[in-house]
């Protein structure tokens, strides 16, 4: 006979890990203790607010550096980042981009901005992301090779790029991944919106792909206000990313000329200084989210139909969210702790509704996705802001 779910023993160690810490407790809030003020005043000071100004150069710049890549541009959100990495990897209409069912709902419109279609599969438990092998197994059933380029024999369209999304900051298992893309001609863009602080075998996520997409949305390990970044190791991808986010404009003292159709995503310089502020502090953040991490272990632990997420042996986590997977024959009670937890002033959450649940995705193609239909009902995201991992 198995033992009964107990939620008053879920909420006992939330508050235990939380003690100290009074009021409402949202899920992830920003922390401005830096020199937030000074830059952000510096930019009023001056006038310097807005597409033009030395702190999106410096944010850049601090990006590529704490990354490791080549080059990073700075742009106006994560979507926006994502949209033109995929325009970079050369997605276009009608094209087939793969990735998980279980992501937030900015992976798949970035996609069909561009007249492309979302293809969903399935994400295995262990991270929470893309899951290689079963990719690798459907991919032998559906996928045949023209040439260099990989074709859908169901749908008969091309299948262009796999894009993984490095769930609340736990990395995809990358290595047999990109393997898995070089065996079908597929090229690798990262969604690694969640993932600023996390590394793959020592190596920074957005670096296993040719392009990459951050976010620093209000609710991320950093924020700008909105904004995010394209990473990327090659310089011509990157000097493009930077052309076609500014309008395409031409540099000229005076003339207004613009050679391609480009976008307006220039990320404000008020925004990068804040950012460049953030950027300052986020070692910070890391430590005191690890250590929040650490007592949520200790206080789930032995917590019967529960358990805390942790970052496998390959992995190094921002744990930007922190995660409660149930066991699957207590996934019932997950909207049951959802409501005594929001109700005693804990904010959690569940996972994001899968795609292919969402209306305008409905019929896309996808894989069998019997794991992200589990975990969907299972993810119980608890509160994760840095400063809840100072002692109380």
């Amino acid at each position: 006979m198995k033992a009964a779910f107990d939620t008053q023993a879920v909420l006992n160690g939330l508050h235990s890990a939380l003690a100290g810490h009074a009021g409402f407790i949202s899920l992830h809030e920003p922390e401005f203790a830096g020199n937030e003020w000074g830059y952000v005043k510096e930019c009023l000071d001056t006038g310097w607010v807005s597409s033009v100004g030395s702190y999106v150069d410096r944010f850049e710049a601090m990006l590529a550096d704490y990354t490791g890549a080549r080059r990073a541009v700075a742009v106006v959100n994560g979507t926006a980042a994502l949209h033109v990495c995929l325009i970079l990897a050369g997605v276009g209409r009608d094209d087939e981009v793969i990735m998980p069912a279980l992501t937030f709902v900015a992976t798949a419109n970035a996609v069909t901005y561009l007249g492309a279609i979302p293809h969903f599969t399935d994400s295995e438990e262990r991270t929470l992301g893309l899951d290689p092998a079963r990719l690798g197994e459907y991919l032998a059933e559906i996928a045949e090779q023209r040439g260099s380029e990989c074709f859908n024999r169901v749908t008969g369209r091309r299948i262009k790029a796999v894009v993984p999304m490095h769930a609340f900051g736990h990395p995809v298992d990358l290595d047999p991944l990109a393997e898995v893309c070089d065996r079908y001609g597929l090229t690798l863009v990262e969604d690694a919106a969640e993932s600023l602080g996390s590394f793959y075998k020592e190596k920074h996520t957005g670096r296993h792909g040719r392009l990459a997409a951050l976010s620093f949305n209000g609710n991320k390990i950093i924020t700008t206000g909105g904004g995010g970044a394209i990473l990327t190791d090659d310089d011509e991808l990157g000097l493009l990313a930077k052309h076609l986010t500014t309008t395409a404009k031409v540099p000229h003292r005076w003339e207004f000329v613009h050679d391609m159709t480009g976008f307006n995503y220039r990320l404000p310089n008020i925004n990068a200084a804040l950012g460049c502020a953030q950027l300052e502090e986020l070692p910070g953040f890391l430590v005191r989210k690890r250590a929040l991490t650490e007592r949520y272990a200790k206080a789930f632990e032995g917590i019967n139909g529960i358990r805390l997420f942790t970052e496998q042996p390959f992995a190094r986590s921002n744990y930007w969210l922190n995660t409660l997977i149930l066991d699957e024959v207590h996934a019932h009670e997950r909207d049951t702790l959802l409501a005594i937890t929001n109700d005693a002033g804990i904010m959690t959450r569940p996972a994001w509704q899968l795609l292919h649940h969402l209306p305008m995705y409905a019929a896309c193609p996808k894989m069998d996705l019997r794991v992200a239909e589990s975990l969907a009902q299972r993810i119980i995201n608890i509160p994760s802001s840095a400063r809840l991992g100072e002692a109380g």
